[in-house]
């Protein structure tokens, strides 16, 4: 079966990602495996790794890259969009604060979906809000269970310590108090992909006058159930 595009650069770098669906792999195994001159493979390998498509482990080998899992991650997006609705009114509802779904993109977390306090004082967040990787209790799930170079990425400026990342995968949720913005305080909890990766946070987030300085105390079992909805709706849609 001929399964070239005519587009070659792209069928080649193809023929290496097929390679690496096996596992870590050497430079010598990629062009026993593609067929292709080791100079064509090394450079294709190279920029692969270049845009996270291709990673290397700790003894040197190629495997599939991060960038990978992101990519398959957007595309169940619409089944996280899709469950989110009537998840995101309980929350809502439970906890009389607005409610938002974040996911990662690039160097910022943007709105996914959102249920809006309807009344009184509030956190307004439309879908579609760019928010910053650098402070606040979603920003914190977002980060706490990176790959260890990203995690350090995201560890750079940002408003969060390490240690507070050590609490956050211990506990399994986030808080913060005025973190982002001024009096206004946050909890989160991490939803999972099929995979098991964290992929997006679902939070909570209004005035820290009502949310107390201690919001997780008071929210993190309902928003954590909310986050377990999510992630089994995610689990049931792979099915």
């Amino acid at each position: 079966m001929d399964n070239s595009s005519g587009v070659g650069v792209i069928d080649k770098a193809a023929m290496v990602l097929d390679a690496l669906e096996a596992g870590p792999t050497t430079l010598a195994q990629l062009v026993s495996a593609t067929g292709l001159a080791r100079p064509t493979v090394h450079r294709l390998a190279l920029a692969l790794v270049h845009h996270r498509l291709v990673a290397r482990d700790i003894q040197g080998r190629f495997v599939l890259g991060s960038r990978l899992v992101e990519l398959a991650s957007a595309a169940g997006e619409d089944r996280l969009i899709a469950a989110a609705g009537p998840i995101l009114v309980q929350l809502r509802d439970a906890t009389g604060e607005s409610a938002q779904i974040f996911r990662r993109q690039g160097d910022w977390r943007v709105c996914v979906a959102s249920a809006e306090r309807p009344v009184g004082l509030r956190d307004t967040i439309p879908v579609g809000t760019q928010l910053t990787m650098k402070a606040g209790s979603a920003a914190q799930i977002l980060v706490a269970w990176e790959d260890h170079d990203r995690l350090l990425e995201g560890l750079n400026n940002a408003r969060f310590t390490p240690t507070v990342l050590a609490g956050v995968r211990r506990r399994g949720w986030a808080q913060s108090l005025g973190e982002r913005e001024p009096g206004v305080a946050s909890v989160s909890a991490p939803v999972r992909g099929p995979s098991g990766r964290v992929i997006a946070a679902v939070s909570i987030s209004g005035p820290i006058e009502r949310l107390t300085r201690q919001p997780g105390r008071q929210h993190a079992e309902v928003v954590c159930s909310a986050a377990r909805l999510l992630t089994e709706a995610l689990r049931k849609g792979n099915d």
